[in-house]
């Protein structure tokens, strides 16, 4: 299970290294996941009795909600899907029906099983590999036998014997010589599969291809069986080919199916953005008379069902469901009774400012200035910020933001590639000199933009 026990206190600490402040929406799901966890370690009978405590986040756009979901679950290895829910639409109009996410969630856990098994299997795979590619270097001579011998069913002489123990010795020091990488030069011919043979199929539906009880491509992939062309390439490129093709061979996709459909019923995490757009405000008429249809078709998946995939059936009713919006124009009352009360938790996140955005550019992990300074340094320029142009930067994003949209934390990435522009650029020509950023500069670059109302709604 990839539940690891974190208590909520340590869940908070993780997600600080990355996401700053919101201390009221990190403690809400941090509580959640402690509590998948808990649910775990009870009676099995009472553990299905446990439903998941579904979460949701009131925000304005750039604040960090999708980044907190995101986070938790890379810290739990949970099968995490991001969705909008405006893609989906009513049974009966274009667009994804919402069954379509379960199907979405088991794919990404079943190709993130099957990588960690591929793993397991590595280095099984890497010497089988070494034997066909010695093979293909060193083809095996077939042993000669007279008429006679075939007759009398009669062993092989010693002439033949040593014929075969010189070719040992030959495959031994060929494979030296492999493993000392004196043949990285060489090539070789090898049959590949050709991935563009086949016809080219595509289906428009508004339900997946599954609703149909079949694997249309594998179906295909049958009548058409796969192509091979011979391809030369040099022996270290074979040998990651073969290793590749020999991993696949060794994976148990049983096993792989198996685990991954637990994992998604027993930790799978759906974060949908945008659900204030399937709220109907007004008149229910026009394009709003699907959006309530929506959320009647979204309630049996939260409320836990079971939903058809090409890897078998799949339940929903442990699956964490985190739903965000900003909530302008409508509020979460306003959903339909039945999936407020699917979501008992909601947690408001704060509006970022000048004091956020100093924070957020250089405190966690991954900050911004930390990103450019590394980026820099691949060009062998050495990027410097003065403490008073990451204030100035933040005033900035902190006045644009005030002005025009409120994009939130998303306002800086827009000022650091605009204050930035011309050092990215001119980075291959100025190897090996010291660039200091600091007040004056960003004042150079900006002060224009940010004054310019009109042209800060168009470049910042």
């Amino acid at each position: 299970m990839p539940s690891n026990g974190l208590t909520p206190k340590e869940i908070v600490e993780k997600l600080d290294q990355y996401i700053i402040g919101q201390n009221e929406a990190k403690r809400a799901v941090a509580i959640a996941l402690r509590n998948r966890w808990r649910r775990q370690n009870v009676s099995k009978e009472l553990a299905d009795e446990i439903s998941p405590k579904n979460i949701i986040m009131i925000g304005p756009t750039g604040v960090g909600k999708t980044e907190i979901a995101r986070r938790l679950a890379k810290l739990d290895n949970s099968p995490f899907l991001k969705i909008e829910a405006s893609k989906f639409t009513e049974v009966g109009y274009v667009g994804r029906d919402v069954e379509s996410m379960i199907r979405d969630l088991m794919e990404l856990a079943v190709n993130a099983v099957k990588s960690e098994e591929e793993i397991q299997v590595k280095p099984r795979a890497a010497e089988i590999a070494e034997e066909r590619l010695l093979d293909i270097l060193l083809p095996p001579k077939p042993v000669e036998r007279t008429d006679g011998d075939i007759l009398t069913n009669k062993t092989l002489d010693i002439t033949v014997e040593g014929q075969l123990q010189q070719g040992d010795a030959t495959r031994e020091k060929l494979r030296r010589m492999l493993r000392e990488g004196r043949l990285d030069n060489r090539f070789v011919d090898l049959e590949i599969a050709d991935v563009r043979s086949g016809p080219m199929i595509e289906i428009f539906s508004s339900s997946g291809v599954e609703d149909l009880g079949m694997n249309l491509k594998e179906m295909f992939g049958n009548i058409f069986p796969q192509k091979k062309k011979m391809k030369r390439i040099k022996v270290p490129e074979a040998m990651e080919i073969l290793a590749q093709e020999e991993a696949q061979r060794l994976v148990d996709m049983d096993k792989v199916t198996k685990t991954a459909i637990e994992r998604v019923e027993q930790s799978g995490i759906i974060f949908l953005d945008e659900i204030d757009k399937i709220v109907g405000v007004d008149a229910p008429h026009g394009p709003d008379v699907s959006r309530e249809g929506v959320q009647r078709d979204l309630l049996p998946i939260v409320e836990g069902s079971t939903v058809n995939t090409r890897y078998g059936m799949v339940r929903t009713d442990h699956v964490l469901f985190i739903a965000a919006g900003a909530f302008s124009a409508a509020k979460p009352s306003d959903l339909i009774p039945e999936l407020q009360g699917r979501f008992p938790i909601r947690v408001e996140l704060d509006s970022l400012g000048r004091e956020e955005f100093v924070r957020i550019l250089t405190e966690p992990h991954n900050a911004l200035v930390k990103q450019y300074i590394q980026m820099m340094a691949t060009e062998e320029v050495g990027l410097t910020f003065k403490e008073e142009a990451i204030e100035a930067i933040a005033e900035m994003a902190a006045l644009v933001n005030e002005r025009t949209e409120n994009i939130g934390a998303r306002r800086l990435y827009t000022i650091m590639e605009s204050l930035l522009d011309e050092i990215s650029f001119d980075a291959p020509d100025i190897k090996g000199t010291e660039v200091v950023i600091d007040a004056a500069y960003v004042a150079e670059k900006l002060d224009d933009i940010v004054e310019d109302e009109d042209l800060s709604r168009y470049i910042l």
